[in-house]
């Protein structure tokens, strides 16, 4: 048994409608609806990657979350421009680019 749930998994079954979209729909389609069929199978691919991820979250300099991250740059409590806060940061969005656009980084 593959997950706690068994198989398929989560991230199996978003990928088997993201290919429909992908591949059954867009090719029936034209206009709004096969524009809209890209833009779910994105978003799709996007909560598969999330799924699938399975590295370690960023840390957050010792903060619970970004939200609380976040409030302690805007309070002045973290200096946004010292080099460990700008390093966390640049985890934090590299790590959601990861998910979000893979190969960002490397310009694909």
């Amino acid at each position: 048994m593959s997950g706690y749930h068994g198989r398929p998994t989560a991230a199996e079954l978003i990928d088997a409608v993201a290919g429909f979209l992908e591949g059954e729909v867009r090719d029936n389609t034209t206009g709004a609806v096969n524009f809209h069929a890209l833009v779910a199978a994105n978003a799709l691919r996007i909560v598969e990657r999330e799924l699938r991820d399975d590295r370690d979250p960023p840390t957050y300099l010792g903060y619970p979350g970004e939200d609380s991250l976040a409030a302690a740059i805007r309070s002045g409590e973290l200096d946004g421009r010292d080099t460990e806060v700008l390093s966390c940061l640049r985890a934090v969005v590299g790590h959601r680019l990861q998910v979000a656009h893979p190969g960002y980084e490397s310009g694909d």
